[in-house]
């Protein structure tokens, strides 16, 4: 999410030897862990000290290390997200596809992160899956509630390890429709970005959509958040339950408390560096605990047979059965197809994805110690996420790809803000989505381990959610009316839908189909509600908050400001006839001079 309050780190000449960074201790902050994600308050001016900077290239042995650590801070949300897809899809027991699912979405996370990084904003930013486009797969459950029912004869089931052999071809024919019409869709979506970034049209879009459009679109999305999360917990809340309890505990009781690490150098000796490590990795530490937990009590026999969800040898077939090495390709669930519904909510999801990308930006720009942005760098970012869109869909994910702000405070926290260590957390996702033992392995985590995380995370979520709201006037009975009503026929349209799914009638069953799928689905019922107020009744930019996002996209360095790289980090290598081309600078993702 966006870190747009991030105060600015500068770099004043510091030593950037690997003896300054293990004396770091000294300048690094007390941080808080928000959705799992690190962000560094400032108390001093010796604690802005950048021990790289954007351009610089640190050691080998340091820029794997620092990789390896924002790797592992973006492993969870990853994973919990492929594994919502497999669940709406009616792939829960469905390894393989899992598993498939899994590798393609670790490789776009690598392949999205090289492109954003080398050619795209040009900033330290790490491409995830998009949590956005998960609520329109989450309505089409809501509307039927028999379309994943197969799978409860693989709960009857008395074997604690599920065969996919005994999952019919028709099961599998229905799954592979079900991927097949998000990709379509998918693609639709991402080219709607690509172009949105390829012609400018974000300073447009913010024109008419604001925090006040924003916030309650996004809010509505625990509608149908809340009942994944039940799903995942539901079975075995004590164990889910710990991993909320451990992730809380580490990132929000312990807030303001270091780690104690054993060190050793030549130029200190033994020494114990203090540094947030419970913080930084609060919920893959829970996730690690309750995975244990459930190693545990699957050992010694505490989990009835049933619970197959539960167990940490479910999987372990899928993980002997599994390739060592698999190439996720374009096609690989078959021929794409197209759904107007899927189409629409995804759609919602782009456009929320934008604005939060575009905050992730300045926030990485200040966090980093750079120039804010100019416009080209914006609109090539958001380019470049739209193409991984397309991409994605091609692979069949599920879900889009976006910036991550959890890795742009983890910037804070290491001081290390080198494009290198990002440009070595994408070739790590590659490596990591091509062996495919390593998809299977991740699998095995139990359900209700990754429903504490999802707790965590998404409750982390409503909370910077609603954080936008903070450049709205809330004084404002226009903005509360608006806010308030929005958010009312978010929840009320597809309640009365789900309770009367037959009360659409217009005589065409496709077209029937269409509109209960859009009017089910809460971000577009609540978003359109705000959208269309908040731009018809009388109101102020500033009022409306809408003011302080454009100020945002033009948003200049202040005079006598120091940066520790001039705005020529964002400057794309081209060829010097492209360079000299009048036509082609006048294109809004290439720089102008």
């Amino acid at each position: 999410m966006s870190l747009k309050d991030d105060d600015k780190f500068r770099n004043n000449g510091v030593d950037t030897s690997y003896e300054h960074l293990l004396d770091s201790e000294k300048l690094m902050d007390e941080s808080r862990m928000q959705k799992g994600e690190a962000v560094v308050e400032i108390k001093d001016e010796r604690q802005n000290e950048l021990l790289y900077k954007v351009s610089d290239h640190p050691p080998i042995y340091l820029t794997i290390f620092c990789g390896l650590q924002h790797t592992l801070i973006s492993l969870s949300a990853n994973m919990a997200i492929s594994l919502l897809v497999a669940d709406v899809t009616c792939a829960t027991h469905m390894e393989d596809i899992k598993t498939t699912l899994l590798s393609s979405t670790l490789l776009m996370s690598g392949v999205c992160t090289l492109l954003m990084s080398l050619v795209g904003s040009r900033l330290p930013l790490f491409q995830g899956a998009a949590g956005d486009f998960l609520i329109p797969l989450l309505a089409m459950q809501v509307l039927d509630k028999t379309r994943c029912s197969f799978n409860d004869d693989f709960d009857s089931e008395s074997n604690s390890t599920i065969v996919n052999t005994t999952i019919t071809a028709n099961h599998r024919e229905y799954i592979l429709s079900n991927i097949q019409d998000l990709q379509g869709s998918l693609v639709a979506a991402g080219t709607c970005q690509f172009l949105i970034g390829a012609t400018g049209l974000v300073s447009f879009l913010l024109k008419f959509i604001g925090p006040i459009t924003i916030v309650p679109t996004l809010f509505l999305s625990c509608v149908f958040i809340v009942r994944a999360c039940v799903k995942f917990a539901s079975v075995h809340w004590g164990v889910a339950l710990l991993v909320t309890a451990v992730s809380l505990i580490l990132s929000l009781y312990l807030s303001h408390r270091k780690t104690p690490i054993p060190m050793w150098t030549r130029k200190k000796g033994f020494h114990i560096l203090w540094f947030p490590l419970h913080q930084v990795y609060s919920i893959l530490i829970g996730i690690l605990v309750g995975w244990f937990v459930c190693g545990v009590m699957t050992a010694v026999g505490a989990f009835d047979p049933d619970d197959k969800l539960a167990r940490t040898d479910t999987g372990l077939e899928a993980v002997r059965k599994s390739a060592w090495f698999r190439v996720p390709y374009p096609g690989q669930f078959g021929p794409l197809s197209f759904s107007t519904s899927v189409f629409a909510g995804f759609m919602i999801g782009t456009i929320v994805s934008i604005l939060d990308s575009i905050g992730d930006y300045y926030a990485c720009a200040k966090m980093s110690n750079v120039p804010p942005p100019p416009t080209h760098s914006v609109n090539r970012g958001i380019l470049i996420e739209g193409l991984c869109s397309i991409i994605a869909g091609f692979l069949g994910c599920g879900h889009a790809t976006t910036t991550f702000g959890g890795n742009i405070g983890a910037i804070g926290v290491t001081k290390v803000a080198s494009r290198d260590v990002f440009i070595t957390v994408g070739f790590i996702y590659i490596v990591f989505g091509l062996i495919g033992k390593i998809s299977a392995i991740f699998l095995t985590i139990p359900y209700p381990v990754l429903g504490g995380a999802l707790i965590v995370m998404f409750g982390m979520f409503n909370g910077v959610v609603l954080s936008n709201l903070q450049v709205v006037s809330l004084s404002s009975s226009r903005n509360l009316a608006i806010i308030g009503t929005s958010i009312l026929f978010g929840l009320m349209i597809p309640y009365w839908l789900e309770t009367n799914p037959d009360a659409i009638q217009t005589g065409s069953p496709s077209a029937d189909s269409v509109i209960r799928m859009l009017m089910v689905n809460p971000n577009l019922c609540g978003g359109i509600t705000a959208c269309f107020l908040d731009n018809t009744v009388r109101g102020s930019l500033k009022e409306r908050g809408i003011e302080a996002w454009q100020r945002m996209i033009g948003e200049k360095a202040e005079d006598g400001e120091e940066f520790d790289d001039d705005i020529t980090i964002y400057d794309i290598p081209l060829p010097k006839i492209l360079k000299e081309s009048k036509l082609f600078r006048r294109l809004p993702f290439i720089p102008s001079q």
